[in-house]
């Protein structure tokens, strides 16, 4: 089993149905508006510096005609001092708010995008292995690195289109007030603008769809080969891959080439029809100055207002962008929708670690995993969960410490359903090691003490030397601090530093995938002692593949098509020969069990107790 991440922060988005099926709360954030919503309500006190920016700007745009045209007249009276002075403070202020204008969206755009890849890795945490199963990992980070940011542009996109509608309209009014016969001429334009603009926001919206979507193909397949890149290398096969992982290029290169052709034909229409306006406004104005029925400065205000109208018809680049966040917008809110587990609230009070089933089925896309499940594993065994591929072996580890909820039923530990319990409890009295774990926290001592980070050096050390681990770390140049991510570990020295992120916690309920699966058999031998009798009084839940392990387990689960088909002691299940085929096609008679060491109390295979009672 690959390591999952649980644990995460609680979201208050959800909550649990009285069927046990989690469901969310929060509508909102389950569609495209909504998450285009949030990402704005996340930039709340940049953006209404922003915004107070913009409408300073937009106020000073719409006076300045007004002005320039007063100050051009009183110059041509021999009275523009004053009025020279005006413009000049005028276009001070206009700097002074672009600066602002500047500064404050760009914190908007970083604020908008940090609160929603906040919520979006939040929410991706909390559906741990569910979300996986939904999307590819690939596809997961495509949505997190490009669709976010597109998404969190929205909040400036729109103040823009706003600030610029209410400029274009006051530039329009002032049009009108100015000279209606040069109001009419610019309004006389607006319904073929209007056609044009729709169409081509309409064609686009769709494009950029599939264009997104190729994008997110294309990630999922090239983090799948990279994640394989050594059998890759080892077969022979780069260029089937490499002829796999480029096979969305097509859908990329035709969205890419129609975007192209849609914005070629609607921007060139507006590039024909915007000049064809101001030439046909300023034709009338200039008749009217002939006719004497305006003064020269209003002749330039005419201009400058006729200007500031065709920005209403040159909002292309703002609807473009708009409709390519839309599309971003929708593939986030595909993620976000996703039902996580409601988070429990209640504490977990102290216990032996008894871990019950009670009636468990966990369905997967119409898949039963695990049917029907009522099982007890007393407290303090070493219980051993054994079958084929495909049995629901990992399903029902995960289970154990609520990185999966089932279906239908309860699990609970020492009485208490885990669906109840606060996730911090739960994290505290159930720990886990992984077939292939991954070492989080920078240095190897912290990646140990991962989840604690107020354990010291000597804690960190004694669950090394307990999972056989300590002088693999200590033969390294840096020895414990070594990075993690720079470690040259083995596969089993990996599972060992695993397991000893699972002892160092001293959990009432341990539970190992696999964790030993890349041991030597000298080093399983060791490891298994520590399972069997150094962790004696603890409740182990082992999924088990070799014969070794569940010779020396209290209790053997063995399951069968996600049911149990029985359950006893090794040594009992052995006679049948079904279960013989489980560990070897020729199977032979377990192992004699080696002599126990001193249990938890006394010490791990003759050495001091690794796991002093906790303070």
């Amino acid at each position: 089993m690959s390591e999952q991440v649980a644990g995460a922060p609680r979201d208050q988005a959800t909550y649990r149905h009285a069927d046990g099926v989690p469901r969310s709360t929060d509508g909102v954030l389950r569609s495209a508006d909504g998450v285009l919503w949030f990402a704005a309500r996340g930039a709340w006190g940049p953006l209404a510096v922003t915004a107070l920016s913009a409408v300073v700007c937009s106020a000073a745009a719409l006076a300045t005609p007004a002005v320039l045209a007063a100050a051009v007249d009183g110059v041509l009276a021999g009275e523009g001092g004053r009025a020279a002075w005006l413009l000049a403070s005028l276009l001070a202020v206009t700097v002074c708010a672009d600066l602002v204008l500047a500064l404050a969206g760009a914190a908007t755009a970083a604020s908008a995008t940090s609160a929603l890849r906040l919520r979006y890795v939040t929410h991706v945490l909390t559906l741990g292995a569910s979300g996986a199963r939904a999307h590819p990992v690939g596809e997961l980070t495509n949505r997190l690195v490009n669709n976010t940011a597109t998404v969190a542009s929205v909040p400036l996109t729109l103040l823009s289109l706003a600030t610029g509608l209410l400029t274009s309209a006051g530039g329009i009014v002032a049009l009108l007030v100015t000279d209606w016969w040069t109001g009419v001429a610019f309004l006389a334009a607006v319904p073929v603008a209007a056609i044009i603009t729709r169409v081509f926001v309409t064609r686009l919206s769709g494009l950029y769809g599939r264009y997104q979507e190729a994008q997110g193909r294309l990630a999922a397949r090239l983090t799948e080969a990279l994640a394989g890149i050594r059998t890759i290398r080892a077969s022979g096969t780069a260029e089937r891959e490499i002829t796999r992982v480029l096979a969305p290029l097509a859908d990329l290169s035709g969205a890419g080439h129609g975007l192209w052709r849609a914005q070629a034909r609607g921007v060139w229409q507006l590039a024909l029809l915007l000049p064809l306006v101001e030439v046909l406004v300023l034709a009338v104005a200039g008749l009217g100055l002939l006719d004497g029925r305006l003064e020269p400065g209003q002749l330039l205000s005419v201009a400058g207002y006729t200007a500031l109208g065709l920005g209403l018809l040159g909002q292309i680049d703002g609807l473009t962008g708009l409709a390519n966040a839309r599309s971003a917008a929708r593939r986030v809110a595909e993620v976000l929708a996703l039902p996580s587990p409601a988070p429990g609230t209640r504490p977990l009070p102290a216990g032996p670690g008894a871990l019950s089933f009670r009636g468990v089925t966990v369905i997967r896309a119409d898949a039963v995993l695990l049917d029907g499940i009522d099982l007890e594993i007393p407290a303090g065994a070493l219980t051993a969960v054994v079958g084929r591929s495909g049995a629901g072996k990992t399903t029902l580890a995960l289970l154990a410490g609520r990185l999966t909820d089932p279906d239908r039923g309860t699990v609970l530990l020492d009485g208490h359903d885990l669906a109840d319990v606060h996730p911090d409890a739960l994290r505290d009295a159930v720990a886990y090691a992984f077939e292939r774990p991954v070492l989080l926290g920078g240095d190897l001592a912290s990646a140990i003490g991962y989840g604690d980070p107020g354990l010291d050096r000597e804690a960190v050390r004694r669950a090394a030397r307990a999972a056989y681990v300590d002088e693999v770390v200590l033969r390294l140049p840096h020895g414990y601090e070594t990075p993690a991510d720079a470690a040259p570990l083995s596969g089993g020295e990996l599972q060992r530093l695993g397991l000893a992120r699972a002892l160092v916690r001293r959990p009432r309920l341990t539970v190992l995938d696999d964790a030993t699966s890349s041991l030597d058999t000298v080093t399983e031998a060791q490891v298994t002692r520590t399972l069997v009798a150094g962790m004696r009084g603890s409740t182990r839940l082992v999924v088990a593949h070799r014969a070794t392990t569940a010779a020396r387990a209290d209790l053997v689960v063995w399951l069968d098509s996600g049911r149990i088909r029985a359950q006893g002691t090794h040594q009992d299940l052995w006679r049948h020969p079904d279960y013989r085929t489980l560990f070897s096609p020729t199977p032979e008679p377990p192992a004699p069990e080696p002599p126990a060491p001193e249990a938890i109390s006394g010490g791990v295979a003759g050495k001091e107790d690794p796991w002093p009672a906790r303070p």
